[in-house]
């Protein structure tokens, strides 16, 4: 059986700028993961300076950018 190119968690986000401290250098298992980490992360990666994100599942940009400042 060949082993699999997908990584075992490939989903994660990449922003407009880095916020440091590796905030972004998490990955997930599933798309509801990323998106509830996201949810509790935004206010942190705000304060960075980061206004918009893109969530990934490994290569694929699945959609995004998506603007953190509120509307």
């Amino acid at each position: 059986m060949a082993a699999s190119s997908t990584p075992a968690h490939p989903w994660h986000w990449t922003a407009d700028r880095d916020p440091g401290e590796g905030l972004l250098d998490r990955t997930f298992p599933s798309q509801g993961e990323a998106e509830t980490w996201l949810g509790e992360f935004y206010p942190e990666l705000r304060e960075r300076g980061v206004r918009a994100v893109t969530l990934h599942e490994a290569d694929r940009r699945v959609y995004g950018p998506m603007g953190l400042d509120p509307a």
